[in-house]
C-alpha cells in the first residue's frame, strides 16, 4: 500500500523525496531516511508515462483475478463443507482445498483405492527395469496443476510444528534428500483426501511423536516375545 501511494504520487508529478517518504506507513521497517534516499532521483515525463502504463496493467490483472475468484467461489459453494473438511489437513489452505475439489470432485467411486488417487495426482514413482533390476526414477506424469499445489502445501506442512507430516519430512530427508522427502509428504495429501471424502470423517492427527511411540511399542513387544521364548511369562501393561 505504501508503494502504491508513492508510485501514484510520482505519476501525479510529485518529486520531492521528503514528501514521497511521508506517504509510507509508520509501521514500515525502513526508516523515513532510507525511503527518502530511495525516492531521490530524476523522473521525467516519459518515466511517469511508463509507470502509469505498468500500474494500469497491474490493476487490470488484479481486477481479472478478483473476477475469477468470485466466480470460483460461486461454483464451489455446493462443496463448501468438503473444502472446509480438507482444510483440516496441515498445510492445505483454502486455495489448495479448492483445487483438490475442482480437480477430482467429492465422489471417490472413480478411484478403486487411495493408490489410484495418488497416481492421478502424478505423485507415485515411475518404475523402470533394466537387466533384471528395477530402478525408480522421477515421479509419473499426472494432473500438473494439482501436483504443483500439493507440493506447495507439503512445504508448508513440513514447517508446521507438532505434526505427523513434519515428522515424515525430517525422517525421510536425512536418508533420501529434501526433494524426495517433500514428494512423500505431498503423496499423503491425496491419500488423506481420498479417505476423508469417501467416509466423511475428519482428519486424524497422529502427532509429531507418532514414529517414536510406534518404535517404543515395537521394542516392548519384541522384549516380551524374547522373555516368553525363554520360558517366562510377561505382558505389556
Amino acid at each position: 500500500m505504501s508503494g502504491r501511494r508513492i508510485i501514484r504520487a510520482i505519476i501525479n508529478g510529485e518529486s520531492d523525496p521528503t514528501e514521497l517518504a511521508g506517504l509510507g506507513h509508520r509501521r514500515l521497517m525502513a526508516s523515513k531516511a532510507v525511503i527518502r534516499e530511495a525516492c531521490r532521483g530524476t523522473v521525467r515525463d516519459h518515466h511517469r508515462c511508463l509507470l502509469r502504463l505498468e500500474l494500469n496493467d497491474v490493476e487490470h490483472m488484479e481486477a481479472v483475478t478478483a473476477g475469477w475468484e468470485e466466480q470460483a467461489t460461486l461454483l464451489l459453494e455446493p462443496f463448501r463443507g468438503a473444502a472446509e473438511m480438507l482444510q483440516e489437513i496441515p498445510g492445505l489452505g483454502e486455495q489448495a482445498a479448492r483445487t483438490v475439489i475442482a480437480d477430482i470432485g467429492t465422489g471417490m467411486s472413480r478411484f478403486p483405492t487411495d493408490r489410484h488417487r495418488i497416481s492421478w495426482a502424478g505423485l507415485c514413482p515411475r518404475s523402470e527395469e533394466s537387466a533384471g533390476k528395477t530402478r525408480y526414477t522421477r515421479i509419473r506424469d499426472g494432473a500438473p496443476w494439482l501436483r504443483e499445489v500439493l507440493v506447495q502445501a507439503a512445504w508448508a506442512a513440513s514447517r508446521a510444528k507438532g505434526t505427523y507430516l513434519r515428522a515424515v519430512f525430517y525422517r525421510l530427508r536425512s536418508r533420501r534428500g529434501a526433494i524426495k522427502a517433500i514428494i512423500a509428504v505431498a503423496r499423503t495429501r491425496p491419500q488423506a483426501a481420498y479417505h476423508m471424502l469417501r467416509t466423511g470423517e475428519g482428519y486424524r492427527k497422529l502427532g509429531e511423536d507418532h514414529f517414536d511411540a510406534r518404535a517404543r511399542t515395537r521394542s516392548l513387544k519384541s522384549l516380551v516375545s524374547r522373555i516368553q521364548t525363554l520360558g517366562y511369562s510377561g505382558s505389556i501393561t
